[in-house]
């Protein structure tokens, strides 16, 4: 253990003296996982409690970045903006002065989904505890690089659905959105040769959530697969390494 520590260092010494700045940073995350017993082939034990530990990791912290203020409202990616068949709706009274409105209908679509993100994390919680090996592993070693995303987009929609409905439903009431959305509506629907709007928007707000959701969950994935430094245990510098061997 001595002499492997003492070639460490004096392989760190020489590289960090004569390398580029390119080579160091990789020779020094190579001695980081070695250092910290980040080698060697994991078990199958090992594969699903490092994906499970990575995905705890990575639905929390997309839950608590969408729960959060603004989260949805501030985050081009996910913001919600008018149903794909209310746009009209939106040109139409903005050309005629009601800018407020529609801004109000947009902001109170965006705190709804804020609101309902917050019942998001048991939900992944629980889908991570169900995993098995064979769905570690698969996930892991498998060629897509969201293949944990796909794996919750099959397991728990229906749940988020389930869950976020009633939430956003009373959120939607809470923050003015049923009101905004009426008026709006009941305000371009008054416009002649119009063909009126009616939009679910419960569900519609839903959706859309749970769309960024998965998003959300997909780019802290791939920061994982990707990205050394978010290997902040070992074993997830031993699985995920392990998997970089497998590419």
């Amino acid at each position: 253990m001595r002499r492997t520590g003492l070639f460490l260092a004096a392989a760190a010494a020489l590289c960090f003296s004569g390398c580029d700045a390119q080579s160091q940073s990789k020779l020094g995350n190579i001695l980081g996982q070695v250092a910290t017993g980040a080698t060697g082939t994991p078990t199958s034990l090992e594969i699903t409690n490092g994906l499970k530990q990575a995905l705890e990791i990575g639905t929390s912290a997309g839950a608590d970045r969408l729960s959060a203020k603004d989260g949805f409202f501030g985050n081009l990616a996910v913001k919600i903006l008018f149903p794909a068949e209310a746009q009209k709706v939106e040109k139409t009274l903005r050309s005629v002065g009601l800018n407020s409105l529609a801004d109000n209908v947009i902001l109170s679509l965006n705190r709804a989904a804020e609101d309902a993100a917050k019942e998001a994390k048991p939900i992944f919680v629980n889908a991570i505890k169900q995993m098995t090996i064979a769905d570690a592993t698969n996930i892991l070693l498998g060629n897509n690089k969201d293949a944990a995303t796909q794996y919750f987009k099959r397991v728990t929609t229906a749940q988020l659905m389930e869950k976020f409905s009633p939430v956003i439903a009373n959120s939607l009431s809470k923050v003015g959105a049923t009101r905004y959305w009426s008026d709006a509506a009941a305000a371009y629907n008054k416009l002649p040769l119009v063909k009126p709007v009616n939009t679910n928007l419960t569900q519609y707000v839903a959706e859309k959530a749970i769309d960024g959701m998965f998003l959300q969950v997909a780019q802290e994935e791939l920061k994982i697969r990707d990205n050394i430094s978010a290997r902040s245990t070992s074993l997830l510098q031993k699985v995920f390494g392990y998997a970089d061997k497998k590419k």
